[in-house]
């Protein structure tokens, strides 16, 4: 049986690392990516600088749940940087 985790590299912040999770959080990520208009790298290290503790696949996670829990308004699509509040954070 196939393991449902998959472990894929990614470049963030200028460095190659590797990730470490299943397929519908990695396609909700890149679904949240083209939302924003932003890279997956982009994205990626936004949440590895933002988490507090824990592995980056966790953190990843977490941030693919806050998006769907509470979903972003238009406004926060648009112009992210003038609405980072309104941005899943990541504990």
């Amino acid at each position: 049986m196939k393991s449902p985790v998959v472990k894929r590299s990614i470049v963030i912040a200028g460095h190659k690392t590797s990730v470490s999770l299943e397929d519908q959080f990695w396609d909700a990520l890149k679904e949240i990516a083209a939302n924003r208009r932003s890279t997956l790298s982009e994205i990626v290290a936004s949440i590895d600088s933002g988490r507090n503790q824990g592995n980056l696949s966790s953190a990843i996670r977490l941030y693919v749940l806050a998006h769907y829990r509470n979903p972003p308004t238009r406004d926060t699509i648009d112009a992210p940087e003038r609405n980072a509040a309104a941005r899943p954070t990541v504990a």
